[in-house]
């Protein structure tokens, strides 16, 4: 073979290998997506990705996330609550569910102050609630609003993100607040609150799911595969090391005490496991709820929703 074939020949490979070498999944993550943000710190999935020629950019979103994760504009997002997920499927975002977390349902809950006269569900009537609009919170209040026989209109709901919710809720401008943890935990450990109701009995049971971009779910299965496998363990280690994932998380939660990371993560399953279409009644009964409540422009049905199986082991 003359010497410019071989040397053209060996420049291919070069830039194939290279390449291969660039590749990169992108991750979308917020502050407070547990898994995602243990694994950012510790480096374990750039570690298991290497051997397939991946790296990892980390992408935080303090807000935007709803818009990026509708225009798939990285591989892989941050873990969401049920309720929120359902917004990406109204908007026919290109996302495909790979995994997600057992129900934790009291991870959310109803709260008013220690001396409210408010004591239950039924005494909400008449009276103004914090919530994030379309979060899985605020199906929980929907949910148990429907349980005491009263709906949002007997109420005044008030549209806040968590971050102006603890605003609205400590100087009194509402009279409940209905939240998830980390904000729930905080709560109870450093005010004198009570909860009024969570998502137990059926209530609302609370999945949190973890989406992909669905054409890079489809080209990339063994990156999936890797990621699956690899949250699964962190998961089961937050479980069974309460203290030492509190002590790691704290700081990266902005400086939460650990006490109060402990009591939050109690509450979470953290326990990850396939995405199973037979297995999502709580998703349309969520969307049903929603279009009712006018909070989605169409009705939803789960089975329009695009899954990945992983490969047992």
């Amino acid at each position: 073979m003359p010497l410019r074939s071989i040397l053209l020949a060996a420049g291919l490979l070069l830039s194939a290998a290279a390449a291969q070498a660039a590749q990169t999944v992108d991750i979308g993550y917020q502050r407070s997506s547990t898994l995602w943000i243990l694994l950012k710190n510790n480096g374990q999935l750039e570690e298991k990705l290497k051997p397939l020629g991946f790296t990892v950019n980390w992408h935080e979103f303090s807000s935007g996330l709803l818009s990026a994760m509708n225009a798939g504009s990285v591989d892989l997002h941050a873990d969401v609550a049920d309720a929120f997920a359902l917004f990406t499927q109204a908007a026919n975002a290109p996302l495909t569910y790979y995994a997600r977390e057992t129900p934790a349902p009291s991870a959310q809950a109803i709260i008013v102050q220690a001396n409210s006269p408010v004591h239950s569900v039924a005494d909400l009537k008449g009276k103004r609630v914090a919530v994030s609009k379309g979060s899985g919170s605020n199906f929980l209040l929907i949910s148990a609003l429907k349980s005491a026989g009263l709906t949002l209109q007997d109420i005044t709901p008030v549209y806040l993100e968590a971050p102006d919710g603890v605003a609205a809720f400590s100087n009194g401008s509402v009279d409940a607040w209905a939240i998830w943890d980390p904000f729930l935990a905080t709560q109870q450990r450093e005010h004198q609150v009570r909860v009024i109701a969570d998502g137990s009995a059926g209530v609302a049971n609370y999945n949190r799911f973890y989406v992909a971009n669905t054409s890079f779910a489809k080209a990339h299965p063994e990156v999936l595969q890797v990621v699956f496998d690899t949250l699964k363990h962190t998961g089961q280690w937050v479980k069974a090391h309460p203290q030492e994932a509190a002590q790691q998380l704290g700081p990266l939660w902005g400086n939460i005490p650990p006490a109060t990371v402990e009591l939050a993560n109690s509450r979470r399953s953290y326990e990850i496991v396939p995405v199973k279409l037979d297995e999502l009644a709580e998703q349309q009964r969520i969307a049903d709820t929603y279009y009712a409540a006018k909070l989605i422009p169409k009705p939803l049905t789960i089975d329009t929703i695009a899954t990945w199986a992983p490969t047992a082991h």
